[in-house]
Parts: C-alpha cells; structure tokens; sequence
C-alpha cells in the first residue's frame, strides 16, 4: 500500500494555523451558544416566540454586509443559518412536518429555511402536514403551493380555507429531477414512480427516452425513490439527497423539461406560534376571496387594488365545490398591511367579497 507523500514544513504550519484556528472558533460558537441558553431562558419567562425568522434574516443580511471575504457572501449565510439553528435547539427544538420519507424536495425546503438542527416529522402527505401544525403536534409545516412549469398545488390551496394554519414565509427552490434505480442503466425499466408533478414535468423526456414504461403516481419523489429501491425494474425521480439517502444509481441527471424548474414552498403554522412579521420592505400577502355571483364581480376584485396603487403577483381560482358554480380566488399582492396603500386597498377589497381570509404575509424569498 502507497504511504502518503510527507508534508512540507510550510504545509504543516499552514495546518497548525488551522488547527489553531479552528479551536478558536468552537470556543467562539460554543460561547455564542451560552448566550442563546439565556436568551431561551428570558424568552420563556416573556412568554415570546423562539424561532423569529425576521431576526434570522436581519442577522444574515448584516453579515453579509460585514463580510470583507475571500468567503462568498451566499456561503457565509449559509454557515451562519446552521449556527443559529443549532443555537436555537438548544433554547427550544423546533419541530417541523414535512412530505416524507426522507429525501423529498420539501425536506430540502424546510432545511433551508430552519437549518439542519429542526427536528422533522415526515408526514405523508401536504394534508398530513397541515394537519399536524393545525394539531400541534408539529409547531411548523412547509407545504408545496406552486411550481413555475405546472401551477399551484391545489391540494395545499384547498388546505388553507379548512385549517387555521398560516403562511409565515416561504422557499422558492430550483428543482432538478433525476431518474434513480438500483442499476445504472435505462435497461429494463417497467414502471417510473413520483409524484404527479414531478412526473407532468418530465412527460417529454419520459416519453422519448422511456415511452413504454409505467408512468405510477405517488405521494412524494422520496417514496417512488424508496420504491425503486424495493424493485430492480422500477425507477424513481427525485433529488441527489433521495438517491443518497436509498442508495440508488443516479442514471439521469436534470430529466426535468424546463431548465428553470422552480418550486415554492411555503411556511405554515398557528397565529399563536408566530404571529405576522413586522414589514421587511419586501413582502408578500396571501390571500383567499370569493365573490357574489353576478357580473362583473371578478373584475370589482381588482378595483380597490388599482386605485391604490397595489400590484397583484398572482390570481388562481379553485371551484367551491357547492355545486353552483361558484369560485374561491386566490390572490397574492406585493406589501404589507402595515402599510397604508396595501391596508386600504385590503379594506376596500374586504367590503366586495362573500368571503374573505388573509392566508398570511411574510417576506419574499429571493
């Protein structure tokens, strides 16, 4: 067996410089990390909320202003987010349910926005996961509600107007979908398990590369990733995280038809876990409405927003299932209620509809 090359003077006191280095920021962290202690202390006696994402994000952002390099700005966030979310399990774990088994897209999603120390309960289901945080037996959820290529989620819509749960941010992510089985080759393949969106977004590249395979929709790309491990002759789509976690054969990469395949995912939870977030100059507010069936209702809806200068993101309708052919709307809208053109067009806008609910505001995610 070949020894390893030994090293020079310069290197290895380039390596005690890390070392040393090194201990001094544990020291440093851990020192952090006390702090935290006592701040989860006081936060319990105050009775205040322990996971503050505007806090997060203010100490982020001044990092990053602070930060004189060589480290890339992106990269300095990223260590700094699983520092506060270790020192947050210590003041108080946050539990967060997610679509499962491990591995899903809304896994990666909830880890990004809590750090990797937020205790995840994997549901099996976008409904599981509103259940569990309207139950409590989550504090948060992160739910898929739309995808750049083929919509919204009308499940987790849906959800929204049964459950007192709402939106307290969200991840925009870029999805990649890879084909994964046991072997590392397109021979032989029977059935193509996912879920139904990540199978819609791949249908031209299935269709030419596996046209006679099972297309076989189920709950999450983590199960159809854990399915194809289970069958030689079945493959999933999923994450690289799915073909790590199952132990897959990446035979694809990036199978997705839309290179810029975006998926956002929203934070959910009970006004009394958080409340909403102060304005941060770059919010977005959710909302649910329907309006008297008569005409000309629909266009009455924008009115109020015109007229007070508030721009509409987006406008989803979803049947309201009474069997009269009436529509709930689904309505996002650039700013805050704290402000006063949003708060008065939000007024106006309230007076017009049958039904009405704020699903939340919260900042956009860039």
């Amino acid at each position: 067996m070949s020894q390893e090359p030994q090293a020079s003077p310069e290197l290895l006191t380039l390596r005690n410089q890390i070392d040393t280095l090194d201990r001094q920021l544990l020291e440093l962290v851990n020192q952090r990390a006390h702090v935290a202690e006592q701040v989860g202390e006081l936060k319990k006696k105050e009775g205040s909320a322990f996971f503050r994402p505007d806090r997060v994000a203010q100490v982020i952002e001044k990092i990053k202003r602070n930060n004189p390099g060589p480290l890339k700005g992106a990269h300095v966030a990223a260590i700094w987010r699983e520092i506060m979310s270790a020192c947050l399990a210590l003041e108080s774990p946050q539990r967060v349910a997610v679509l499962g088994p491990a591995g899903t897209f809304c896994e990666e999603a909830a880890i990004q926005y809590f750090g990797g120390a937020a205790d995840l309960m994997y549901c099996s289901s976008f409904e599981e996961v509103f259940h569990a945080t309207a139950a409590g037996s989550a504090q948060y959820g992160v739910v898929g509600v739309e995808n750049s290529n083929e919509g919204v989620v009308t499940r987790s819509l849906d959800m929204f107007l049964h459950t007192p749960c709402h939106v307290v941010g969200e991840v925009s992510m870029l999805i990649r979908h890879n084909l994964m089985r046991t072997s590392a080759d397109l021979e032989g393949i029977e059935v193509v398990a996912a879920h139904p969106q990540a199978l819609a977004q791949c249908q031209g590249w299935l269709s030419k590369h596996l046209p006679h395979a099972e297309r076989r929709p189920v709950e999450s790309n983590a199960e159809g990733a854990r399915l194809a491990a289970l069958h030689p002759n079945w493959a999933g789509i999923a994450s690289e995280r799915a073909a790590q976690q199952f132990g897959l054969h990446i035979v694809s990469h990036a199978i997705q038809d839309d290179a810029y395949n975006r998926t956002r995912f929203a934070v959910i939870c009970l006004p009394h876990t958080l409340n909403t977030a102060p304005p941060s100059g770059h919010d977005c507010t959710s909302l649910v409405v329907s309006v008297p069936n008569h005409s000309g209702a629909v266009h009455d809806l924008l009115v109020p927003l015109k007229k007070h200068g508030v721009s509409m993101t987006r406008f989803e309708s979803r049947p309201a299932r009474t069997g009269q052919w009436e529509y709930y709307f689904y309505i996002d809208i650039e700013g805050h209620p704290a402000e006063a053109n949003v708060a008065a067009a939000l007024q106006e806008l309230q007076g017009l509809c049958a039904f009405y609910k704020v699903l939340g505001t919260y900042p956009v995610s860039k």
